[in-house]
């Protein structure tokens, strides 16, 4: 039996589990495996949330070093730059760009879920009503308001 499947065990039971076997259970299969063949991507991989301790000073210094390689003209090869092609986004043509709008403006339109019809004439009702009560308390204050001013200039 190995120490994976001891240390499993070891935790169904509700044991403690030394943190060694508990690293075991947090591998991969796909590593384990690679590991039981004896293949070179045997390191195992963290599970959780990774830790920048000890990696930063390391990556800073080889990055230093790379640039001090490729600052001396020791590259091997040269790299030659191209001419980006202008995305549809950035082009002077205004009809490239009107055809990118209406590209997605259909492509929102088919995000959207739309009413049923039964919702539809509720909302319409709705409307119709609010519109009909705002308007009906307005002339009521209007001609309150008109009457109120005749009384008292009249």
């Amino acid at each position: 039996m190995s120490k994976r499947d001891r240390a499993a065990r070891a935790k169904d039971a509700g044991q403690d589990v030394t943190a060694s076997a508990a690293d075991e259970l947090e591998v991969s299969d796909d590593t384990a495996a690679d590991a039981a063949e004896g293949t070179e991507s045997a390191e195992l991989r963290p599970s959780g949330k990774r830790s920048g301790r000890g990696r930063r000073s390391a990556a800073s210094a080889s990055d230093t070093a790379d640039d001090d390689a490729a600052s001396e003209g020791g590259t091997a090869v040269a790299v030659k730059e191209r001419k980006k092609k202008a995305s549809p986004e950035e082009s002077r043509n205004p009809f490239v760009r009107i055809w990118l709008f209406l590209q997605q403006v259909v492509a929102e339109l088919k995000k959207v879920i739309w009413p049923t019809r039964r919702e539809m004439i509720t909302y319409t009702v709705v409307v119709l009503v609010f519109v009909i009560a705002v308007t009906a308390f307005i002339f009521g204050i209007d001609i309150a308001f008109a009457k109120g001013v005749l009384w008292l200039f009249g």
